[in-house]
């Protein structure tokens, strides 16, 4: 496996909960799981994330409260935002922004994405995008 240069690891609240999240919700594949502490390492084609569970050991720098990772948001490439939307009402779990077209500006081209945002068990912000393209600016 070709480990890409930034990972998150993300730390959460019932790890049992979080692996049925992202691996049965989401479709991630577990590459490498621990128990002790509750350790999981997950793979989306080119998307890798780490969940562990909190502990009294872990990398905490301050009190860890819901939602987790105020201020962020991750990003993550899909092939089919709406097949994966659908895949997530299924499951029970409520969309933070439903899906919608955007363009952003990189240069003279526009990059468009058809994208939703959805919160995790632990109130982590997920960006599903699937790619649409470029456009020129003035099109």
């Amino acid at each position: 496996m070709e480990w890409p240069p930034l990972v998150p690891e993300l730390s959460v609240f019932n790890f049992e909960e979080s692996i049925n999240f992202y691996a049965n919700v989401l479709g991630f594949e577990v590459e490498n799981l621990r128990e002790s502490p509750k350790f999981a390492y997950l793979k989306l084609d080119m998307a890798h994330v780490m969940l562990e569970e909190i502990h009294s050991e872990g990398w905490n720098v301050g009190e860890l409260t819901y939602p987790l990772g105020q201020g962020m948001n991750f990003q993550i490439e899909c092939k089919n935002a709406q097949l994966l939307l659908n895949k997530i009402r299924d499951n029970g779990f409520s969309i933070y922004r439903d899906l919608r077209e955007s363009w952003y500006q990189t240069g003279d081209e526009l990059s468009g994405f058809k994208e939703f945002l959805v919160q995790d068990p632990n109130g982590y912000l997920l960006r599903f995008s699937e790619y649409l393209g470029e456009k020129p600016v003035n099109a």
